[in-house]
């Protein structure tokens, strides 16, 4: 029988360990489920092509008198909003840190093929130092989300890293999946 070196025994269970972060968010919950083919709304469709990666969506919830919509903002000027229907308003909706900035959603145009990322709209570091959700990013044509407070831009189609500013935390990321630009988009943990 062979021995292995015992200085080999000794490294390996460290070669796991390392600071490197989580892919997605496990310590803020989003549940988000909203059928296009239903409210075929443009500016989310426009977000939601795989054919056109880049453009990105940012998606938030909020009140108008009685009733509930969604708001759709495009990084290409796009803006749109649709009031939630009976089946909507009977769905669970989280969307991210706080539901009035809501999410980013988008095919990254680095891979092929294109990746469907959804990030928080709100700026990581700022949020993890004060836990006050005040800190929505804004969007650029490029794919450039920039926070007004810490002046961090993070690249929406390079997994949401810093790529500018301060060191710190890339944005919150959650997983995504959509059945096509006038299907299913499911943004969860």
């Amino acid at each position: 029988m062979r021995k292995v070196p015992e200085l080999l025994l000794t490294s390996v269970p460290f070669a796991a360990c390392s600071d490197v972060e989580d892919e997605f968010s496990s310590d803020h919950q989003c549940y988000f489920v909203f059928d296009n083919s239903v409210h075929l709304d443009a500016t989310l469709m426009s977000a939601l092509n795989s054919m056109s990666p880049g453009i990105f969506c940012q998606i938030t919830e909020g009140a108008k008198g009685n009733s509930i919509y969604f708001f759709f903002k495009s990084n290409q000027g796009l803006e749109s909003e649709k009031k939630a229907n009976a089946i909507d308003l009977k769905r669970t909706r989280k969307l991210g840190i706080y539901n009035p900035s809501g999410v980013i959603v988008g095919y990254g145009n680095l891979n092929n093929p294109a990746t469907l990322y959804a990030f928080d709209s709100q700026c990581t570091n700022c949020y993890e130092s004060t836990h006050m959700p005040k800190y929505t990013l804004t969007m650029s044509n490029n794919g450039i989300a920039t926070c007004a407070s810490c002046k961090r831009t993070y690249d929406l189609n390079n997994g949401g890293i810093i790529r500018s500013g301060k060191e710190g935390k890339k944005l919150i990321r959650y997983r995504a999946s959509s059945t096509g630009p006038q299907g299913v988009l499911s943004v969860t943990n």
